[in-house]
């Protein structure tokens, strides 16, 4: 048997990506980025818009139409040209990432190539239909999401709490891939005057609490209206757009709340620095990726205590859980923060220190160590079939 190549090609697919922004497309991004510093040759399929190219890695939009009531994504079917590029590319692995319907045809082609696969389960689907009234739908979600990366050599999760709910929706191979940030560009610094500023709607001296992500009815950012206000000194600032932006201005009209759309780069860390603490309402996240972010600019957070996030606040050390069913339970907390400066220094020491731990090379690492070990587990899976032995 050969030896798995050290350099290798890989073929990504992906039901989003650029210019979308979310905590999939953030990873993506990381990923490729490490993977370009590797040496490593990457092709990426995903919905049309994004750039031609991106970290030294080929970028192919597949079309196809807008989801009705998520207009941001698409129902991307491939055409044919997708599968000569496939084959010319001759990848040594397929990666597809969050598979729906452009997922499963990475996972035919991978079968027609005789090469293997990792699948790597992102969004939850199934909790996600009960905020668009279709919460019966989630038994048949689970069970076609379980029937694709069944098929997977590898199966990747992005927290130990949708890892054990994974294997207890009947998922297979299941391994924690860890999650991390750039902690170069994530960094604690000076407030800005202009930006506190903007983001407390001219009221500098108030105490500020932000939120940073798409904002649909999932992320649950309409409770913190009347879980916050009316509350004196305290000012809230929700950066992000989506679905659920139009909705919210006008559930937010006549509170202390500046809405920004979306922030990157640099901008949005100024906008971390600007605050007092993050807030973290959803209970559909698969890890939260833009908590770690707060966290790495030294943000304590609050959050429901549910999902991916148990994997990164710790309560009382580096942020505060409420019961994500007694939302009425934040705005003692921001109280508590507001009025007691020692301890939100503390807990945003804290969790400084805990998301300086999170590099995100070393979590990109760990991907490729996976990539390893899919393509040595599908060679002695298909060595066993060619001799008759059982697997």
């Amino acid at each position: 048997m050969s030896p798995v190549p050290e350099q290798l090609r890989i073929a990504i697919f992906t039901e989003t990506f650029l210019p979308k922004i979310d905590g999939i497309v953030s990873i993506l991004c990381l990923l490729l980025q490490r993977l370009q510093e590797q040496g490593h040759k990457v092709i990426l399929f995903g919905p049309p818009g994004g750039p031609p190219e991106y970290a030294g890695a080929e970028v192919i939009g597949v079309g196809g139409p807008r989801v009705p009531f998520y207009p941001e994504l698409r129902i991307n079917v491939p055409r044919r040209f997708v599968w000569r590029r496939v084959k010319e590319f001759a990848p040594d692995l397929i990666h597809v990432v969050n598979p729906v319907v452009l997922g499963p045809f990475g996972l035919s082609y991978a079968r027609l190539l005789r090469v293997p696969t990792v699948a790597s389960f992102h969004t939850d689907l199934a909790g996600y239909v009960k905020f668009y009234g279709a919460g019966f739908m989630a038994p048949a979600i689970w069970s076609y999401l379980r029937s694709l990366h069944n098929q997977a050599d590898v199966n990747l999760c992005p927290s130990t709490t949708i890892r054990g709910e994974l294997q207890r929706q009947g998922f297979r191979r299941v391994r924690w891939w860890k999650r991390g940030i750039d902690t170069d560009l994530f960094t604690p610094g000076e407030r800005i005057a202009d930006v506190r500023n903007r983001l407390t709607g001219g009221n500098p001296d108030d105490f500020l609490v932000i939120n940073v992500g798409r904002q649909a009815p999932e992320k649950r950012l309409d409770l913190l209206r009347d879980a916050i206000f009316p509350e004196s000194n305290v000012r809230l600032a929700l950066i992000g757009d989506g679905p659920g932006h139009q909705v919210l201005q006008k559930q937010f009209a006549g509170t202390p709340t500046v809405m920004t759309g979306y922030m990157r780069g640099q901008e949005l860390v100024d906008a971390y620095r600007a605050a007092d603490a993050f807030i973290f309402p959803s209970t559909t996240e698969t890890f939260g990726l833009v908590a770690l972010e707060a966290m790495a600019c030294r943000l304590p957070v609050i959050a429901a205590r549910t999902g991916g996030v148990l994997d990164t606040v710790i309560d009382g050390y580096n942020g505060l859980y409420y019961n994500p069913d007694q939302p009425q339970e934040i705005r003692p907390l921001v109280q508590r923060l507001r009025d007691n400066p020692a301890l939100r220094n503390e807990l945003a020491e804290n969790a400084l220190n805990h998301a300086r731990s999170r590099s995100w090379r070393a979590t990109m690492d760990q991907l490729v160590d996976y990539y390893h070990s899919a393509i040595r587990v599908f060679r002695l899976s298909h060595n066993h079939e060619l001799h008759g032995a059982p697997i």
